[in-house]
């Protein structure tokens, strides 16, 4: 299975596509900028995703977009072209520690799970991928049919790890906040950037 380095600060890629949940991403980006153990983010972001994130956020266009998201500009967050397929991510000379799709559409997994890099994002995973680097793709759609479930199994047996956006309520969420925020805890601890506020099941 991949693994990621040990080595600090990391260096990570993260995608957003045009699925619903633009409010993971927020606090996602958040999460990371605040971390000092992630050095690099760099963050694609497809057209329908922009689209989606402006229905959703109330947040438009590219120019600035971090200051929209993150209230200030980003230190180390730097945005990739979509249609940039000669992007620093799109090498696997490039050392990327892992990826994150989140949200991943059906039609991205589509893409990623049969090898079909036509843009930035699919070229990027598909890097994670031959190298075996890890790629979590947050997948975003209810319900599945088999098309969409035989591409996830693809994705996996290609070192992909399928990790749907499914909130938890155990912890006893008073907003879609606090929903968010630890989805996106499940998610850094999966890559090994736990976070100090994530909620840590107690059996009485």
């Amino acid at each position: 299975m991949p693994t990621i380095p040990s080595t600090s600060p990391r260096n990570l890629t993260v995608a957003v596509t045009g699925a619903s949940g633009s409010i993971l991403v927020k606090h996602l980006l958040e999460k990371l900028e605040a971390d000092d153990r992630v050095g690099t983010v760099n963050l694609i972001l497809s057209d329908s995703g922009m689209r989606v994130m402006a229905e959703e956020l109330q947040v438009s266009g590219r120019n600035e977009l971090l200051k929209k998201l993150l209230g200030r500009p980003s230190q180390k967050i730097q945005q990739q072209n979509n249609s940039d397929i000669g992007a620093n991510v799109a090498s696997g000379s490039y050392p990327t520690d892992a990826m994150i799709v989140l949200p991943c559409s059906m039609g991205t997994l589509a893409r990623i799970a049969n090898g079909m890099a036509i843009q930035l994002i699919e070229r990027a995973a598909d890097v994670c991928l031959k190298e075996r680097r890890p790629l979590l793709l947050c997948v975003r759609e209810t319900p599945f049919n088999r098309i969409h479930l035989r591409n996830m199994t693809l994705a996996a047996e290609a070192g992909a790890t399928i990790f749907p956006v499914i909130p938890a309520f155990y912890f006893r969420p008073a907003s879609t906040d606090e929903i968010a925020r630890e989805f996106v805890n499940r998610v850094l601890a999966h890559l090994g950037l736990a976070q100090a506020d994530a909620y840590q099941w107690k059996a009485e």
